[in-house]
């Protein structure tokens, strides 16, 4: 995990439908930890981390100099001892599916009979976000629907409170391999998986998309889960289905109302067929088999 375990810089820039490739790279690159907010109308907001000695004037210029499209972005200094555990998001624990949902904040899990689920989620991981709560509703069905998985993969797993959910849904009786192109968020889902003692079933790996050759190794998986973005849907749709087994589920999200129907008909036409559709406010998700 980056070690910023004092005061630091915060560069958040204005939400955007998607940041160009190169301008990705850039901020991975000048920063020591870059994480992305998705706003309620599906666009992504990057929020930068830089030590204290963080030339800002340098970072102007050199924006101009490469003639980089970065939106506008204002600038502040996070006052911590260790800003990482001080910014991670203190939500309220929740009841979702089968499943309870409480943070690593919390002294104990609130009182339930439902599968306890503690994650440490820093910023941008979205462990409660609509697009969460939907996939983990589907994965409370698909526990009750259909037969128990040998595999399954968690592309863009973010905090890993879907990858844990099912661990611990199919008894640690599953292999699940989690993927993110975030290295803190591979480091994320590792120590959340420790803390909820699923380690040895689960294991997060760095990847760009599909490009980990451990992916293909491990293939084909019975499910994968994908709650990410659409354009990172799309571009990644032959992918899942050519890692998929024959009658396998992939589990959507991340995208809004107004992109449903063209999400839908893109895995449409690689041979995907819909099974179930969710909603939650103006979030969508899907679950489709191949």
């Amino acid at each position: 995990m980056h070690n910023l375990g004092k005061s630091c810089k915060l560069f958040r820039f204005e939400p955007v439908e998607t940041l160009p490739e190169r301008e990705n790279e850039y901020l991975e690159e000048t920063f020591d930890v870059v994480a992305v907010n998705y706003t309620d109308d599906g666009k992504e907001e990057y929020v930068c981390y830089a030590p204290l000695e963080f030339s800002a004037e340098t970072l102007k210029a050199d924006i101009q100099a490469q003639e980089l499209n970065l939106p506008p972005y204002t600038e502040e200094v996070l006052e911590s001892k260790n800003w990482l555990k001080e910014n991670v998001i203190k939500f309220a624990p929740f009841e979702i599916g089968d499943f309870m949902i409480y943070g690593i904040h919390e002294a104990s899990c609130p009182k339930t009979e439902k599968i306890p689920v503690q994650v440490y989620a820093a910023t941008a991981f979205g462990s409660e976000h609509q697009t969460t709560k939907m996939c983990l509703t589907a994965i409370s069905e698909l526990h009750q629907t259909i037969a128990k998985p040998n595999r399954i993969l968690d592309m863009g797993t973010g905090s890993g409170i879907l990858s844990i959910a099912a661990a611990k849904i199919w008894n640690k009786d599953v292999k699940i391999l989690a993927a993110d192109i975030d290295d803190e968020a591979v480091d994320v889902t590792n120590n959340n998986a420790i803390t909820n003692n699923v380690e040895d079933c689960m294991k997060a790996i760095l990847s760009d998309g599909y490009n980990n050759p451990e992916i293909n190794k491990t293939a084909p998986y019975d499910i994968i889960f994908a709650n990410i973005l659409a354009n990172p849907l799309k571009e990644m749709t032959l992918s899942a289905y050519q890692n998929l087994n024959q009658g396998g589920c992939y589990l959507i999200s991340g995208f809004i109302d107004n992109q449903e129907n063209d999400i839908i008909e893109h895995h449409k036409q690689v041979g995907f067929k819909v099974i179930k559709t969710y909603q939650m406010e103006n979030w969508r998700a899907a679950l489709l088999q191949k």
